[in-house]
């Protein structure tokens, strides 16, 4: 149940050409507080609910829990989410012995691009594919419960 997780800009398009996979998800939240984040997520044509806990000093690690419910739920509980919907499509990409999930988001978090990998523990080494750029683990803004409040968009504007 603990999630290890380090976080990386992406800076080209390529992993479009390695993913193996792409589904476009739906998410918000019911709770976005750091300590608990209760996620209600619509991933292609399946429905989840996703309890997370706060994360550790370095970011990369927290407890998670997810169970699967149907599109009929996550539709009634996405309708009393909190303000903000996450709008983004995951491609999966297999590269040396792990499995980038790269998220391009859509709405007000256009042009934003980040991969995430998963890890067994938080100093595992892994191979990285040429497109991934700067880590970003543990910079809240980047999580998906942070853009919902504080879009991508208006990023831009405040450092204009």
């Amino acid at each position: 149940m603990i999630e290890v997780e380090r976080k990386f800009l992406v800076q080209s398009d390529r992993y479009q050409q390695d993913a193996h996979k792409s589904t476009r998800i739906t998410q918000g939240y019911l709770c976005s507080v750091p300590e608990r984040t209760v996620r209600v997520r619509l991933k292609g044509d399946k429905g989840f609910i996703t309890v997370k806990g706060i994360g550790s000093a370095s970011g990369a690690s927290r407890f998670e829990w997810e169970r699967e419910i149907s599109v009929e739920e996550a539709n009634a509980l996405l309708a009393i989410c909190e303000p903000g919907v996450i709008d983004k499509t995951r491609y999966l990409v297999s590269y040396g012995q792990h499995t980038f999930e790269v998220d391009e988001f859509y709405g007000d978090n256009q042009g934003l691009v980040v991969a995430e990998v998963e890890l067994d523990t938080e100093d595992e080494s892994f191979a990285k594919p040429e497109w991934l750029g700067q880590e970003v683990t543990g910079q809240s803004c980047y999580y998906n419960s942070m853009l919902m409040k504080q879009p991508f968009v208006t990023w831009e504007k405040e450092n204009a």
